[in-house]
């Protein structure tokens, strides 16, 4: 039996290593987002500075598990087997979490999934042992009280981080306007000294205050005396620095995200291998005093604190250094944030929603009536500190130095202030919603774009909720099934998480971000003909692409419909909306970069070929769309199949389509459009063929009987959608061709 016991702790220990590489790929976001964002100095660099900070804050974490160990539960009424299973149900649940979270590029918080995880566990358990023995009562087993302050936690950081977000970024750019450089001189000393003193104030209060850190009582004495000089002396070499043409506001974001990032290592350490040491510790008390009995022993000894060998401490702050330079996944949840809070134009991640509209037409409506309210004499002052014309960004970034310095200071303040007055304030919800705040703030969120980030927003926030409760749900399950299902249960769902680990970190398919890179180039190109270049292959990519799905989704549609194959037509139903959502994505890209073009007479024909092509692309989804609908419900209803005569004539004509889509491909994939004249005739010789055969098939439908009717309809209809199809796939070539002279000239 001890072998098995070991086997799990092992286990844990594995799955620790890969806790933190996850938490490291989703909590990124909170100390990397502003400095990236802003550009603020290299990517390395600024990787760099949070390596350090993340190391410096695991190397001084205080090591008190407390919160793994009885924070959540009583251990004095729970056996050796309670609480290993306790444990091993907290990491399959938190591992399984975390990677659908960064998969889709979603911050959430460690916390609120450790928390929730050790509940659910301890809820099943707890509930098992008051069946077995009615004394006992599930609550007082349980501490609830700690769950309730992750919840609350939620909703006080959402408020007062957006509040105060939006309310000290408006100020700040009143003060600083978009050119900033013109107005620092003369406030390059103050402002840096309060920032810095903030940093500094947050890095002692926050980063280090629960830490091993010697000097941390000093400190706590010496509060007052220590702000009081930190604010001179740094007021007074931010001043001397910017006369030396240094930017303070790069040192001011590098130092908050150095803050962060200690405060993040040294505070959220507990969540990542807080479990996997309870089980460890746990181990080592059962044989030194369990006398084998594993399923009696109860772990009064958990009630205590205990210390984590300092190479623990160490070895997870490597491994967390190396997670932040190699994680994908963190680049991708730092990107969604980047997206939602980014000044000028872009890529919208997410779509609409009612909510997200009815919000920003109730906030359009209300900014309105203060709009009036206001003497239009300020109203002209105000707008003029809010000119985007002078705006100052770094090469690429998404928005500028003072929003970034604004989001990381005030990030850091809070959190300080929220831990000294005892207001549960999360380090991710409070980064996150203080940028969301700033930017809109900064007037960031136009009417174009306002409804897909409020619905981005929305979407995070539902998704920290969405965690609190699938973590509770899917522990109980997990718990349950390991209670009952014994040893050999719990084997099963080693083998299943291992797997799952497997299969996700070393056999994950390589996502194709050749589009996205390409539309990062755009946006960065300095020249037009560049620009140019780089957008007619984009467009070029997009077209051919869009074919390949189109070609694959008519041979599916018309083989379900003649097949009777239901599954089949649904799923092709699925596909084209999704390569509809994909496609009109992709348009938006391209419209961004031709917005960034000149508007003189070239450009202006530029753009009518593009919208033209991208029309006649979408059209040959909706075509399809209008066929697949129409299939589906037929053989859905389980009406008549289509007449042996008409699939014996179409299926021929059926692959000629299929072949001149494929001809279209190779035409448009070339870029060379010498042949674009054959391709014409071909397409026409196609549609005249189709365009007999729908004649022909309306003679037909006259003709059939009723019980045929509707089978003759349908194959009607699919004739029809057809010569669609190839009226749009021939215009496509001219298109093409147009669009590839303008290029070439």
């Amino acid at each position: 039996m001890e072998i098995i016991f070991i086997c799990i702790l092992a286990f844990l220990l594995i799955l620790a290593c890969f806790d933190l590489v996850a938490g490291v790929s989703n909590d990124a976001v909170n100390f990397l987002n502003s400095a990236i964002g802003a550009k603020a100095a290299p990517f390395k660099v600024v990787l760099a500075v949070a390596a350090v900070g993340i190391f410096i804050g695991a190397s001084l974490s205080n090591g008190m598990m407390d919160i793994a160990r009885y924070g959540i539960y009583d251990p004095s009424y729970f056996t050796f087997q309670e609480v290993m299973t306790i444990c091993l149900t907290a990491v399959v649940t938190d591992i399984i979490l975390l990677n659908i979270f960064n998969t889709l590029g979603l911050p959430t918080s460690t916390t609120v999934s450790m928390v929730f995880e050790l509940l659910g566990a301890a809820f099943c358990m707890a509930m098992i042992k008051s069946v077995g023995d009615p004394s006992l009562q599930v609550l007082d087993l349980l501490n609830t009280s700690k769950a309730l302050q992750v919840i609350i936690a939620i909703f006080l950081s959402v408020a007062i981080a957006f509040f105060f977000g939006s309310v000290v970024q408006w100020i700040a750019r009143v003060l600083f306007t978009f050119n900033y450089k013109k107005t620092l001189p003369y406030l390059a000393g103050i402002y840096g000294g309060l920032a810095i003193t903030a940093i500094i104030y947050f890095m002692l209060i926050k980063g280090l205050g629960d830490s091993t850190f010697a000097y941390k009582a000093w400190i706590n004495e010496h509060t007052q005396e220590l702000v009081l000089g930190c604010l001179v002396v740094s007021s007074i070499v931010m001043q001397i620095l910017h006369w030396c043409k240094v930017n303070i506001l790069k040192i001011i974001v590098l130092a908050g995200t150095l803050s962060l990032s200690l405060a993040f290592a040294g505070n959220d350490l507990v969540n990542f291998i807080g479990v996997p040491l309870t089980g460890l510790a746990s181990y080592q008390n059962f044989m030194a005093h369990g006398n084998g009995a594993y399923d009696s022993y109860l772990m009064v000894a958990n009630k205590g604190p205990a210390e984590t060998p300092y190479y623990f401490l160490l070895a997870s702050g490597v491994i967390m250094v190396v997670a932040l330079f190699f994680s994908k996944s963190a680049q991708n949840v730092i990107k969604t944030s980047v997206n939602l809070s980014r000044q000028d134009d872009g890529e919208e991640t997410f779509g609409s929603s009612r909510i997200a509209r009815g919000l920003v037409r109730t906030s359009s409506a209300i900014a309105n009536f203060l709009e009036r309210a206001v003497p239009k004499r300020t109203r002209t002052w105000i707008d003029s500190r809010f000119n985007k014309q002078e705006i100052t960004l770094e090469q690429g970034a998404a928005f500028d130095l003072v929003r970034a310095s604004v989001n990381l200071v005030l990030s850091g303040l809070l959190i300080a202030v929220g831990t000294s007055m005892k207001l549960p304030l999360s380090t991710t919800y409070v980064t996150f919603m203080v940028a969301m705040g700033s930017s809109l703030a900064d007037r960031a969120w136009g009417r174009e774009s306002a409804v897909g980030r409020l619905t981005g927003v929305m979407s995070v926030i539902g998704g920290w909720f969405v965690t609190a409760g699938a973590a509770f749900i899917i522990a109980i399950i997990i718990a349950a099934i390991m209670n009952f299902g014994g040893f050999v249960a719990m084997v099963a769902l080693i083998g299943v998480a291992l797997f799952l680990l497997f299969n996700n970190h070393l056999l994950k398919r390589k996502k194709d971000d050749a589009d996205d890179e390409l539309f990062v180039a755009i946006l960065n190109a300095e020249k037009p003909e560049e620009m140019w270049s780089l957008l007619s292959e984009h467009v070029r990519l997009n077209q051919i692409t869009l074919l390949d799905q189109v070609s694959a989704d008519y041979m599916d549609l018309t083989t379900g419909l003649f097949g009777e194959d239901l599954r089949k037509l649904h799923r092709t139903q699925h596909h084209l909306d999704s390569h509809k959502r994909r496609f009109k994505t992709m348009r938006r890209k391209e419209t961004i970069g031709l917005r960034r073009m000149s508007n003189d007479e070239d450009v202006l024909e530029k753009n009518m070929w593009f919208h033209l092509g991208a029309n006649t692309c979408l059209q040959m989804i909706y075509a399809l769309e209008r066929a697949s609908e129409v299939c589906a419900e037929h053989v859905d209803n389980n009406f008549n199949p289509i007449p042996e005569q008409c699939r014996e004539e179409f299926l021929p004509i059926r692959d000629r389509v299929v072949d001149y889509i494929a001809q279209v491909h190779r035409l448009i994939a070339s870029e060379r459009m010498e042949d674009a004249k054959t391709a014409k005739a071909m397409g026409k010789e196609l549609r005249n063929i189709v365009k007999d055969m729908r004649k022909t098939q309306m003679k037909r439908t006259h003709k059939s009987s009723k019980e045929d009717l509707r089978a003759s309809l349908v194959y009607l209809n699919l004739l029809i959608e057809t010569n669609e199809l190839l009226v749009n796939l021939r215009h496509l070539v001219g298109y093409s061709q147009h669009l590839l002279e303008e290029e070439t000239e």
